[in-house]
């Protein structure tokens, strides 16, 4: 059984930060459960470009709001506590959070993130290598 607290994960290796995002990357590939689990704040009023080409993603929104915007059909989809939403086809979207405050929300991935991953310029996630498990 695995059991993690988010206090005992903040300021580890587990704690990624970048300019408009922080992500607490609480289950990952050498946890062996096939996916991993994160939670992440997109700080207020941030936009992240995100093209999670080798990786699917299902989000749950539990605190603040913004919206994600698919590229290149330029679709928005409001985003606020209660909703959750899939990348179930590698979109390249914007995601924003609204001015104000924080948007906090889990996110789960298939094939599970490594734990270090950020994304490139254009918004991709690396492949992990293959290893034996």
């Amino acid at each position: 059984m695995i059991v993690r607290r988010l206090q005992d994960i903040l300021n580890t290796e587990r704690d990624i930060k970048t300019d408009t995002w922080a992500s607490r990357r609480l289950l990952l590939r050498e946890d062996g459960m096939g996916f991993s689990m994160h939670e992440t704040t997109l700080f207020a009023g941030t936009q992240t470009h995100i093209w999670y080409k080798h990786h699917v993603e299902a989000v749950y929104c539990v605190e603040g709001s913004g919206e994600v915007e698919l590229i290149p059909s330029g679709e928005i989809f409001r985003i606020e506590p209660g909703t959750m939403y899939a990348l179930n086809k590698h979109d390249r979207h914007w995601l924003r959070a609204d001015p104000g405050c924080d948007m906090r929300v889990v996110c789960a991935f298939n094939p599970p993130l490594v734990g270090d991953e950020v994304h490139d310029a254009d918004g991709v996630y690396a492949k992990a290598p293959d290893t034996v498990e």
